[in-house]
């Protein structure tokens, strides 16, 4: 019988991934680079200037130019980092590294994960140059060199790309909080009128026509079942061309005319573009669903659920035969709670819908639900909800922020607690990650 081997004297070095728009972009072009959008500058936001380009969407509409990420966004961010950073290592004097990720949340996600493969070994090299680590013996058989990969919103799909594509070799854990692994409507939402809750509020119609060109947003649209309920004569699969509303289309082709290197056949280039970033955000999604994990107890899933959520998207026939999605209020809808347990899955996060963040790969028994009551009497819950959602605000809820330290520490860290998933039976046993973990009624 083979012996135990040692837990490792220090915590494995943490990767903090960031949603979509999470991080703040410049454009390194002038001498003195420029922030050109930031969550919170309203007047950063300039919309012209980080819309990909029709013709190669990896550069910008307008050149001269070069965008790129510049940090993460540090009212999200900021303060789970630092949470991380003081409270994962259990002595002050022996600091666990803990690195935010900023990338570019435009680009299509498998050229994200290919820069965070290469981010995952440079932070292992620099982890190998700390004094403590290398004295614990960290890059040898009894302290592999590994990272922890903490993702929030599309960071949690980056991580399961990352897995899925480069493997576990390097990877120690994985926590997500909110994670759209079978997407979210307010995807659609966006790409549809420029409005959702999956990003701060915009401008609307130059958010929306941007949007319209940015790869990323077509990764986040929802495929879980009962999601979009379309008429018979309509095809019901978002990934699906021709389940779009004709202005999306329409957009595309004038950016085509207007900026497009050929400008002939504006309306066939559109359909191309689209079925292009429709076909690789569906393989991706495709793949996040092989995706099988060794031990799935070293991934914590945190969903956030009870509140109003858009859980359905209508798709209507208009008069000319083409789709119109129906988007108003009467679908979002919240049943955490009820007695009905098959209707109790039709909540979320105010953003992600709970069935968009189950992932195939993660028993249902081992995930982890918080709510809104879960703020505390300090941390200003009803201020943090108004100006964020229940879903931008996950980093800063103070138990989300413990779930995650006392998973990456192995052991519990502080007061905390949990909720069983919706679907779960209330007979069947609930399987947290977290041993000991409270389960909150």
């Amino acid at each position: 019988m083979p012996r135990p081997v040692a837990p490792p004297a220090l915590p494995y070095p943490t990767i903090v991934l960031p949603g979509i728009m999470g991080s703040v972009l410049r454009d390194q072009y002038p001498v003195d680079p420029e922030t050109v959008w930031s969550p919170l500058r309203l007047v950063a936001r300039a919309y012209d200037r980080i819309t990909p380009h029709p013709s190669d969407p990896r550069y910008e509409l307008k050149e001269p130019a070069r965008v790129a990420p510049d940090r993460v966004f540090e009212i999200v961010y900021g303060d789970f980092i630092e949470e991380l950073r003081y409270n994962v290592t259990r002595r002050a004097d022996r600091p666990v590294p803990v690195y935010p990720f900023a990338y570019d949340w435009r680009r299509p996600l498998e050229d994200v994960e290919a820069q965070l493969a290469e981010f995952v070994q440079e932070v292992v090299d620099r982890t190998k140059l700390l004094r403590h680590y290398h004295e614990a013996g960290y890059g040898g058989a009894r302290f592999p060199a590994k990272v922890n990969l903490v993702g929030h919103s599309m960071g949690g799909l980056i991580a399961a790309g990352y897995l899925q594509q480069y493997g576990d070799a390097l990877v120690a854990k994985v926590a997500t909080l909110g994670a759209p692994f079978r997407g979210s409507i307010e995807a659609v939402a966006k790409t549809a009128v420029g409005v959702s809750t999956l990003t701060p509020a915009g401008s609307g119609s130059r958010e929306r026509e941007a949007a319209r060109v940015t790869p990323a947003l077509y990764y986040l649209l929802p495929s879980y079942r009962g999601g979009v309920l379309a008429d018979e004569r309509l095809p019901d699969d978002l990934f699906d061309p021709k389940c779009w509303q004709p202005g999306i289309l329409a957009s595309l082709a004038s950016f085509v005319r207007d900026y497009g290197l050929d400008e002939r056949a504006p309306e066939r280039q559109a359909l191309a573009l689209l079925t292009q970033m429709l076909d690789r955000a569906w393989k991706h999604r495709q793949r996040i669903e092989r995706l099988e994990l060794d031990d799935p107890k070293r991934w914590l899933c945190i969903v956030g659920c009870d509140a109003r959520t858009r859980v359905t998207l209508p798709i209507r026939r208009a008069p000319d035969g083409t789709s119109l999605f129906d988007l108003g209020d009467a679908h979002v809808r919240n049943e955490w709670g009820g007695a009905d347990r098959k209707r109790r899955v039709q909540t979320g996060d105010h953003t992600v819908p709970y069935l968009g963040a189950r992932a195939k790969f993660i028993p249902v028994e081992q995930v982890v639900c918080v709510t809104p009551d879960d703020f505390g009497v300090l941390e200003l819950k009803d201020r943090l909800l108004e100006l964020n959602g229940f879903h931008s605000t996950l980093p800063n809820l103070n138990l989300a922020q413990r779930l995650v330290v006392s998973h990456l520490r192995g052991e519990r860290y502080g007061d905390v607690w949990g909720t069983s998933a919706p679907d779960l039976d209330d007979a069947a046993a609930w399987d947290p990650p977290i041993a000991g973990l409270t389960r909150r009624q």
